[in-house]
């Protein structure tokens, strides 16, 4: 069972990471932030519910935290943002494991930590059918500098950073074998990396003209950027980086890849003319295709062969896992 209300705020609060532009934060009714000169505020919420988005017999609750967590700060990234302050709302049922409770704010902490990211506040409930966590990421980017999904023009080349498909294969391995302990075979999945330097580093050359993080799969997410841009795209089948699982770092299926979803890497578009670097960070960039006129996307294989492409990723009362 965990603590009760009050001690419960206590126990996050004592574990919350703070920086130095939260003037008030826990302990007050709402916290008082402090966001630089020249910039302006970017703000993103997302839910984790149990059931739909982790299940508490395969994610273990450090990587239900991370993951929590990675959802905003993915967001801010595909901004070319950078992340200030999360609220964490945190609804558990009343039998649940205290020490279940510890590792979700472990791995929460931890990867807040990482990215000098404050918990300036949230709430807790007592939640009748399963967990349910409410992260708002606060974040800010220079005036009018944020990238948007609706900059893209035809001639634009399509790129993504890492590698798809790694956190669908899981999730499909885990549906296949239940009871096996997979974390370590699928990082991707149980521990992603918000790509924050990559998207900080495309704004602040003005690289990208559109950005989106991949959480719903590549097809849905670049028909997100084709219609906020008014355009459509042709990607190149065999240049989509597909990501290598297990001990046989086998690549996973195009399937997994196209329409998997929760890869939270970034796909962006920028002008021909200008040079991408092969690495971010250290993170790899891949060509994959390129921005055309009209609203149609296409998928090319490897003779020049065109199908049509179909957004046929993640979409809430469709999916469950």
């Amino acid at each position: 069972m965990p603590l009760n209300e009050k001690a419960l705020v206590e126990r996050i609060r004592q574990r919350a990471p703070g920086n130095k532009n939260v003037i008030a934060g826990i302990g007050d009714d709402c916290a008082v932030l402090q966001i630089p000169a020249g910039h302006e505020a970017i703000v993103t919420t997302d839910l984790s519910v149990e059931g739909v988005h982790f299940r508490r017999d395969w994610h273990p609750p450090q990587s239900v935290g991370h993951r929590c967590l990675t959802r905003g700060l993915s967001d801010i990234a595909a901004m070319g943002g950078e992340p200030l302050a999360a609220f964490l709302s945190l609804a558990v049922p009343c039998d649940l494991p205290q020490r279940w409770v510890d590792g979700f704010l472990d791995g929460f902490a931890t990867l807040a930590e990482q990215h000098r990211v404050a918990l300036a506040g949230g709430d807790t409930a007592e939640s009748p059918n399963g967990v349910v966590a409410d992260i708002i990421v606060l974040g800010h980017c220079p005036r009018s500098k944020a990238i948007r999904r609706s900059g893209a023009h035809p001639g634009d080349l399509v790129y993504v950073t890492g590698t798809l498909g790694g956190s669908a294969f899981a999730i499909h391995e885990l549906g296949a074998k239940p009871n096996r302990r997979l974390a370590g075979r699928f990082p991707a999945h149980f521990f992603p990396k918000p790509r924050l330097l990559a998207g900080k580093f495309l704004r602040q050359k003005q690289l990208a003209t559109a950005m989106i993080d991949l959480s719903d799969g590549l097809s849905t997410d670049l028909a997100h950027i084709c219609q906020e841009s008014g355009c459509g795209a042709e990607i190149n089948m065999p240049a989509i980086p597909l990501a290598a699982t297990g001990r046989s770092r086998r690549k996973v299926p195009l399937e997994f890849a196209l329409h998997g979803g929760e890869d939270y890497e970034l796909l962006f578009t920028a002008p021909a003319g200008r040079k991408v670097p092969a690495r971010i960070e250290n993170v790899p960039i891949t060509l994959i295709g390129r921005i055309i006129p009209g609203k149609r996307m296409f998928l090319k294989g490897p003779k020049g062969e065109r199908q049509r492409l179909v957004p046929a990723g993640w979409e809430h009362f469709r999916h469950r896992i």
